[in-house]
């Protein structure tokens, strides 16, 4: 089994959600990995301005999002765990862009009403969740994978 350890955001404004296209084709939240003795607070911070083009500051930890992505579905064919810390984030400046030479070659702010739409990480309606509900634990229920949304 592999493991991934990231931090991302959850950008709501004005009834719109700030995303991020991966190169797989799949709409998630702006985040990444965690480097070595990198705190996760300073990585959100960091991911937003390296995907976004964005200056962000944290406003609160929202919880956590842990799940297995079985090896058939899982890029590398062996089952890998990600786990994802999500913060809520407020853009403070800069300039929306896509990531120059990255995996993401599009961000773009989305009205929640359309995310239902869209082929999708489970991590964005996980982030939703967490925003929208504002759990004492940081977790929310599971969200079923298939259809529009994807690992």
């Amino acid at each position: 089994m592999s493991s991934r350890l990231a931090a991302y955001a959850v950008c709501i404004e004005d009834g719109r959600v700030l995303l991020a296209h991966h190169r797989a084709t799949v709409w998630t939240l702006p985040g990444g990995g965690i480097e070595h003795a990198e705190d996760p607070f300073d990585t959100v911070v960091r991911e937003i301005a390296e995907k976004t083009g964005y200056n962000a500051v944290v406003e609160r930890l929202l919880g956590v999002d842990s799940r297995v992505i079985p090896a058939p579905a899982a890029r590398s064919g062996i089952e890998h765990q990600n786990i994802g810390i999500l913060y809520q984030v407020r853009i403070t400046g800069g300039q929306l862009r896509p990531e120059p030479n990255g995996e993401t070659p599009v961000t773009a702010w989305t009205p929640l009403p359309d995310i239902a739409g869209l082929r999708r990480s489970s991590l964005v309606d996980v982030g939703i969740a967490l925003v929208q509900t504002l759990p004492a634990t940081g977790h929310v229920a599971p969200v079923s994978v298939g259809g529009l949304i994807q690992h």
